[in-house]
């Protein structure tokens, strides 16, 4: 069942994602070589729970961390450990927090400078599928209106699109009703109403779209061993289009003044 938002619940769980972006733009602040996963798992922790929130992965379903941090060839649910950043590495970093009842949920994928420009590329056409997605997240369209503008996009390059692993609604839950696809046929799926609330997350590898899970049950790789980017906005369903809940303000603010 799709939980339709009122306008005083679309408000909290903008309060909740402001926290979302100004802890990536924390994490953002410490991409660099040598830095270890954990201890970006640890600086998010402490500045959600400064902020007033909790951590909304931090034992979901028995998650271990605060943050999902996932290295070039992992596409989602990397679990921080030891690993300390190298040049040339891709890092999806993927957070939410909890707020007033209302969790917040989204992505950004780093790149920790130089890389090549194949997977530099691949980081822009994700994120610019993610947009091309939003614009079609309007009312009177359908779900699959948005998982076919982002299909449609980055098979154009040659990339594939991960199958098991979709966007999804979110409020109370942090998954809750509709499935949001990257895949899929335009006029299919569930019709856009006025008060959803729901995360696009294109996750797009440049090789082949299967993947393959550890041991650990939750680190996602692809099955090729090729890097994939993943990036993540809430959008909720207004009158007159979409409104985009999250934001990535803070976070590029950050990579500006480092690349100055």
């Amino acid at each position: 069942m799709i939980h339709y938002k009122t306008e005083k619940e679309i408000d909290i769980i903008k309060q909740s994602s402001l926290i979302v972006g100004k802890t990536l733009a924390e994490v953002a602040k410490l991409i660099q070589p040598g830095v270890m996963c954990k201890v970006l798992d640890s600086i998010a922790e402490e500045f959600i729970r400064d902020n007033g929130a909790i951590p909304s992965f931090k034992g979901y379903n028995g998650f271990p961390a605060t943050l999902c941090i996932s290295v070039n060839d992992i596409i989602v649910h990397g679990i921080p450990n030891n690993y300390e950043l190298q040049q040339g590495d891709i890092v999806a970093v993927d957070c939410g927090a909890k707020k007033n009842g209302y969790h917040a949920d989204y992505a950004y994928t780093f790149e920790v400078a130089p890389v090549t420009e194949e997977i530099h590329n691949l980081c822009i056409r994700t994120k610019q599928s993610l947009y091309l997605g939003i614009e079609h997240a309007r009312e009177g369209n359908r779900v699959g209106d948005i998982s076919h503008a982002i299909q449609s996009y980055v098979e154009s390059f040659g990339y594939s699109v991960v199958r098991e692993l979709i966007g999804h609604g979110v409020g109370k839950n942090l998954h809750e009703k509709p499935d949001i696809p990257n895949y899929g046929h335009k006029n299919n799926g569930p019709k856009l109403k006025k008060g959803m609330v729901f995360c696009i997350e294109p996750m797009i590898n440049l090789g082949v779209r299967n993947i393959r899970i550890d041991r650990d049950g939750w680190t996602t790789r692809t099955a090729d061993g090729k890097p994939s980017a993943h990036y993540e906005h809430m959008v909720a369903i207004r009158e007159n289009g979409s409104e985009v809940l999250s934001t990535y303000e803070y976070i590029e603010e950050v990579l500006k003044n480092k690349n100055n």
